[in-house]
């Protein structure tokens, strides 16, 4: 017991740090167990089997196909266009559309594929998008209508099929995610006005998207812009390729633009304009148009035999560029990657002109800096190479675009074939032809041999390793609980300190504990963990236990108070410009209610 209890505790505390990569602690808690021999080898393995894993799976895969063929995009932009510029309108439709397709889907890649829309809606209605932005991300949490909709709901269906009870339904939480999603719009409709009210010297919520202009400016670009000349006819650059000079990488400069003389006619254009790219190649008397700090610049010209035409630093010549931001998902495959191993001239053709990491902007020498989950990338490309930016919505989400380029959608081909799918799947849980499991896995196959998914190498790129990994070491840690008597324990001295005041009280006590702990660990290890503990405390009261299980997956799935404890939440933090203050200021006050609400309705929906 000892030995369980200490591998836990250390095993949290590296989760809490978040140092360490969630799933490699995860391995090493479960080697730990094994190697003490509280954990047999089958016993240590058998999580990786455990059907919670396999659902998990080909839910990622089901997910992406229904992200890649657009279905979700079009569904959420065609409901939320329909609110048109009515401010609570457009507040109670992101809610509801996210609410409702996160019930099917990754919370995650709802959020994904909803921020570029709500950020041009709420622009072209003259709103401020802080105000949707972290209602989004707690609303694709709060959409827990289906057995799939979180982890944490997989986890405790499993628990309680091992533990001899019947199995859950496709939608035995659908009351529960009415009652959340209510509760969340009626609160988050007045605590949202608190992120917009009076901020930055607004005396109104109603506040312009984002143009170019205020990227430029909120990015300090108007202060290093430069209007450069290649006068010289012996300068290096002359005939040779932006890709071959990798002026970025040895200057820190960024050229933006190239304008061409072509011709005197006083009656035809004598200039071309080109939005630079790794193909372009500078001519003797181009006018380069660059980004950069003013010594970085002089370095530049001196050693290239250039001419500063001016150092009037305007940006307005650089507006026919397209300048957009770009934000790192949170499981992006660019993480701990650097601007200039990434390559996104060559590889996406663009050039980054900043990092922003939440309050903190980088403009200069940034090439070498790690990208982070939720940073913001300011982008300048040609407008079709940014938009095609969108088909990476596994690692970057594009907002920041002009606001008809962001409010477009394209259905694919292949979008009603994807959503014949996801109904057929639904259906066949629903009325249990077959497993849950076996329907799901069926799903995923079907995504990938109608063409919804390109191949099999996309449907495994898909998925979150990660995720699935951290599941799969961490279902052990309850058999090891059981073999060791930590889960008596535990739930003995919840039954003995909360038993008396009432089946209430151990149940607040579950609820709240479980909410506390997602604070700092994933929802889904929480789950795990806290799973067989309120199994023990409702058989050792001699109640049921099917409303202390919901409490747990309800608590672990909806945390709100912290920026770090989702990946929705992270992710709309940097577009958003929130501080941790603000998840504390409204995320605080809606856990809480949210709780005694649950609390109170858990029993009436399951009763003791």
């Amino acid at each position: 017991m000892n030995i369980t209890l200490t591998v836990l505790i250390v095993a949290a505390f590296f989760f809490m740090k978040g140092k360490v990569r969630s799933d490699l602690v995860a391995v090493c808690a479960l080697l730990a167990l094994a190697l003490f021999g509280i954990l047999t080898p089958a016993e240590a393995l058998a999580g990786f089997s455990n059907s919670v894993v396999i659902m998990m799976i080909g839910l990622f895969v089901v997910g992406a196909g229904i992200f890649r063929t657009g279905l979700a995009k079009m569904i959420s932009s065609k409901i939320i266009q329909a609110a048109g510029g009515n401010e609570n309108k457009l507040f109670i439709a992101v809610m509801l559309v996210t609410a409702s397709i996160g019930a099917f889907v990754s919370n995650t890649g709802t959020v994904a594929v909803m921020m570029p829309i709500i950020v041009s809606m709420a622009a072209s209605a003259n709103i401020d998008s802080r105000r949707y932005l972290m209602p989004l991300a707690f609303a694709s949490s709060m959409g827990m209508f289906t057995l799939i909709s979180t982890p944490p709901n997989l986890v405790i269906n499993n628990a309680l099929i091992e533990a001899g009870y019947g199995a859950l339904s496709f939608f035995s939480f659908a009351p529960i995610g009415f009652i959340a999603l209510s509760v969340g719009i009626v609160v988050l409709f007045f605590l949202s006005k608190m992120l917009v009210s009076k901020k930055d010297g607004s005396s109104s919520t109603k506040q312009k998207g984002k143009t170019l202009k205020e990227l430029a400016e909120e990015y300090n670009l108007s202060h290093q812009s430069y209007k450069i000349e290649v006068k010289e006819g012996s300068s290096p650059l002359i005939n040779k390729s932006l890709a071959d000079l990798q002026i970025a990488t040895l200057y820190g400069v960024s050229i933006i633009k190239i304008v061409r003389k072509v011709g005197n006619s006083r009656f035809t254009k004598n200039f071309t304009e080109e939005v630079a790219g790794p193909k372009s190649i500078i001519k003797k008397d181009d006018i380069l148009y660059c980004q950069g700090e003013k010594e970085n610049i002089e370095l530049f010209t001196a050693e290239n035999k250039l001419h500063i035409e001016t150092t009037d630093k305007h940006f307005s010549d650089f507006q026919e560029s397209g300048i957009a931001e770009i934000f790192v998902m949170p499981n992006s495959k660019l993480i701990n990657r650097t601007i200039s191993e990434i390559r996104f001239r060559e590889e996406y053709n663009v050039n980054v002109l900043g990092i922003k990491r939440q309050k903190e902007y980088q403009m200069h020498d940034f090439t070498d800096t790690k990208l982070h989950s939720a940073d913001a990338l300011l982008i300048q490309g040609t407008w079709k190479d940014l938009a095609n930016l969108d088909d990476r919505q596994d690692d970057l989400v594009l907002v920041g675009q002009p606001l008809k380029e962001a409010a477009k959608v394209t259905l694919d081909q292949k979008a009603p074939i994807a959503a014949a799918v996801m109904i057929l799947m639904v259906i066949a849980m629903v009325f249990e032809i077959v497993p849950s499991v076996i329907a799901i896995m069926i799903a995923a196959v079907l995504m990938v041999i109608t063409g919804c998914l390109r191949n099999v190498e996309e449907a495994y790129s898909s998925i979150n390793w990660e995720s699935v990994v951290l599941i799969g070491a961490m279902l052990p840690m309850a058999t090891a609980f059981q073999n060791t008597g930590v889960d008596t324990l535990i739930s003995g001295g919840l039954v003995d300190q909360l038993g008396d005041m009432g089946p209430y009280a151990l149940l607040a006590g579950v609820y709240f504990c479980t909410s506390l702990l997602t604070m700092f660990l994933s929802n889904t290890a929480t789950a795990v963990l806290f799973t067989p503990i309120a199994l023990k405390a409702a058989i050792g009261m001699s109640v049921s236990p099917y409303p202390f299980l919901f409490a747990v997956a309800v608590a672990a799935g909806m945390c709100f108070a912290s920026p770090f404890s989702t990946p929705p939440n992270a992710l709309v933090m940097s577009a958003g410009r929130y501080s941790f203050m603000d998840y504390i200021k409204v995320g605080l006050p809606l856990q809480i209610i949210m709780g005694i609400v649950m609390i109170i309705a858990l029993p009436l929906l399951f009763p003791f």
